[in-house]
This record gives structure tokens, C-alpha cells and sequence, in this order.
């Protein structure tokens, strides 16, 4: 398995209203090929925000990116950063990682 960690700068709604805004894009994320879940990450006091994907494969995880990352600068989002990781399972399953 592999983490994605994505995170720009963001001003936007965020809490029960950035639910609402983005449940349809939930809901496409979620069917991503590949994709175990997300964690949708938000910081309002930083003005940031983004989410921790779990992919199964780095295949998956670089297609899901590329088009990502397409996505938002669509959105006219800029500052993107992003960080790929491998998961140590042994040691994630001792500290309850629901993988």
C-alpha cells in the first residue's frame, strides 16, 4: 500500500460547509481506482487544507495524482505540494491503522 499527502492553500468553506460544497466530489473520489479511503484534512487558523489517500498500489496512486493535480489547478488552486510514501503494515496494524 501507499500514502499520498496532499495539502495547498485554501480560504475557502470549510467544517459542515465544506461537506456540503464538496460531497459530490466525495463521492467521485471515492469509486478512484485503486483508492482504500481518504482522510479530508482541513486547517482554517493556517488557511490550508487537502487529505491522506491510501492507495493500493503506486499505479493507481500516480494516475489518481496526475489527474488531481488537474483538477485543482482547474479550481485555480496553486501551491500544491505533495509527498508519496511507503506503509510499514506490521507496525501501522500494531497502532490500529484501519488498513
Amino acid at each position: 500500500m501507499k500514502l499520498l499527502q496532499i495539502d495547498f492553500p485554501y480560504s475557502g468553506a470549510m467544517g459542515d460547509e465544506m461537506a456540503e460544497g464538496f460531497n459530490e466530489l466525495a463521492k467521485s473520489i471515492s469509486k478512484e481506482k485503486g483508492l482504500v479511503f481518504k482522510i479530508w484534512t482541513e486547517n482554517a487558523h493556517t488557511q490550508e487544507a487537502g487529505g491522506i489517500y491510501i492507495f493500493e498500489d503506486l499505479t493507481s496512486l500516480e494516475t489518481y495524482l496526475k489527474m488531481h493535480i488537474k483538477r485543482l489547478e482547474s479550481f485555480g488552486v496553486t501551491g500544491i505540494r505533495y509527498k508519496i510514501f511507503d506503509i510499514n503494515e506490521p507496525l501501522s496494524a500494531i497502532t490500529k491503522a484501519p488498513l
